[in-house]
């Protein structure tokens, strides 16, 4: 889709969202290209004190048409911020990575993706920082109980020897990882700060990671404070598991990120039991009353969904799934490429996930190149079907290995049809409906219609 058409398109879309809370009218057409930037160019894997600022955050820009022509119309980067390895061990939340550049590379970026008609939104990482953080290293020096100690959950305690050794909570046992007191008041205005100052330089929203370790109470308490400033910023939590519907409504996020439907796409395919992904889509229909979830088949910290899934040829089923479904949907960098990659639980184990990207989208390997086709196939269905964001899933038709699912919102309908078995099947759709994506042989029959499904195919239907 060209920049013109997509402005066009983004004017012409209702911006109220069904059953929950109005969201920032951009969300509801966006399907996000996400990326983890230290990955994507290749950037060391530590921060030394003597690093020079390497300008590598400017190759995105030489990205940004590959995003547009995909079908994304928003970036949504993991953390850019200075960290002392991974970035998700921040220790300056007001300044870029020197690893990435500085806040000079940052403008560019914005100026170069709003241009193009993609919105940004950034990656902060509040419930912890990184042990060098200017901060915890004064706290922890000074022993006493000072401004700088309040931010953290810090103490002394003496071992039989006599010495004492600075105990303190962390993110999950990581040591690296130090957790900040949400109870401190300081620390609720260092986050409010932090969020609005890239969000008064032109980011679009935050993706808050590890939103589910944080008091439900600290969001509520911040996010008015940044909506207040940011009406049209789009907030979204990392929350894993549980009340997703419970955690929107007491914090005060747009939307949480979609763990459930993820493991249930995948884990159907490769069990061949479309019961799961039919449960899940269950429970999927009722958060729907109360928020869109956020939606994704991969991301940063998954394997990848290409080496996920155990049959290379249902990659297209996934994808299929995800873009006829409710949600905000991303597509993580590479995965329009069939990159492979295992995330081994061991340090060093998310590099297989996070590789460097070449300098140009015509370094990519040709054999990636199929898919991308494919992903720009069903993102643009996606897009010229934008009710598809908040509509309801139905089972018309419901076995082990194969399976029928309408879309619906009001009026408007369309089918996706999915085969893992090894031949072929016929079902049926309630509806004179014609074939519009994949592989079906339609038969039509008054106000019904047949669809023969190939072994292992998948097809999309809308009424004709």
């Amino acid at each position: 889709m060209l920049r013109g058409e997509l402005l066009l398109y983004e004017a012409t879309i209702d911006t109220k969202s069904q059953g929950g809370e109005a969201l920032p009218g951009w969300v509801e057409r966006s399907v996000f290209w996400h990326i983890y930037p230290l990955g994507f160019v290749g950037a060391e894997p530590q921060l030394t004190a003597d690093a020079i600022v390497t300008h590598r955050l400017r190759r995105l820009i030489g990205w940004l048409d590959y995003a547009v022509e995909l079908g994304a119309s928003a970036l949504l980067l993991a953390p850019i911020f200075a960290s002392s390895t991974h970035s998700y061990d921040t220790i300056d939340h007001f300044r870029i990575d020197p690893r990435l550049g500085e806040e000079e590379d940052f403008n560019a970026l914005i100026a170069a993706a709003h241009a193009k008609g993609l919105r940004v939104v950034l990656d902060g990482v509040f419930n912890h920082v990184g042990r060098d953080f200017p901060r915890f290293q004064r706290a922890i020096a000074s022993r006493a109980n000072t401004d700088d100690a309040a931010w953290f959950r810090l103490a002394w305690p003496v071992n039989s020897a006599g010495m004492s050794e600075p105990d303190y909570a962390t993110f999950e046992g990581h040591a690296q990882l130090v957790a900040l007191n949400h109870d401190a008041s300081e620390v609720a205005d260092y986050v409010t700060r932090v969020m609005n100052h890239w969000l008064d330089r032109g980011a679009d929203g935050w993706r808050l990671d590890a939103a589910y370790a944080v008091p439900r109470s600290f969001w509520h308490k911040v996010l008015p404070l940044v909506r207040a400033r940011h009406p049209d910023a789009y907030i979204f939590g990392e929350v894993i598991h549980g009340d997703y519907a419970g955690f929107v409504r007491e914090t005060g996020v747009d939307a949480v990120t979609q763990y459930e439907l993820w493991k249930a796409i995948w884990s159907a395919l490769n069990d061949r039991n479309f019961f799961e992904l039919a449960w899940a889509l269950e429970r999927h229909n009722a958060l729907l009353d109360s928020f869109v979830p956020q939606t994704f088949i991969g991301n940063h910290d998954v394997t990848r969904i290409a080496s996920q899934l155990k049959d290379e040829r249902h990659l297209a089923h996934a994808l299929a799934i995800l873009m006829t479904i409710a949600g905000t949907p991303s597509i993580y960098a590479g995965d329009e490429q069939a990159f492979r990659g295992i995330k081994e639980h061991r340090a060093g184990g998310d590099d297989a996930i996070r590789p460097a990207f070449p300098a140009a989208p015509d370094g990519l390997a040709p054999f990636g190149w199929p898919v991308y086709r494919l992903h720009q196939l069903l993102i643009g269905l996606r897009r010229r079907h934008p009710w598809l964001h908040c509509a309801r899933s139905r089972m018309v038709e419901l076995h082990n290995t194969d399976v029928v699912i309408e879309a619906s919102c009001g009026s408007s309908r369309l089918w996706t049809a999915l085969n893992v078995s090894d031949a072929p099947v016929t079902r049926t759709v309630p509806a004179a409906a014609q074939s519009i994506a994949g592989e079906l042989a339609v038969h039509r029959k008054d106000q019904v219609t047949d669809v023969v499904i190939p072994a292992h195919g998948f097809g999309i239907l809308a009424p004709r």
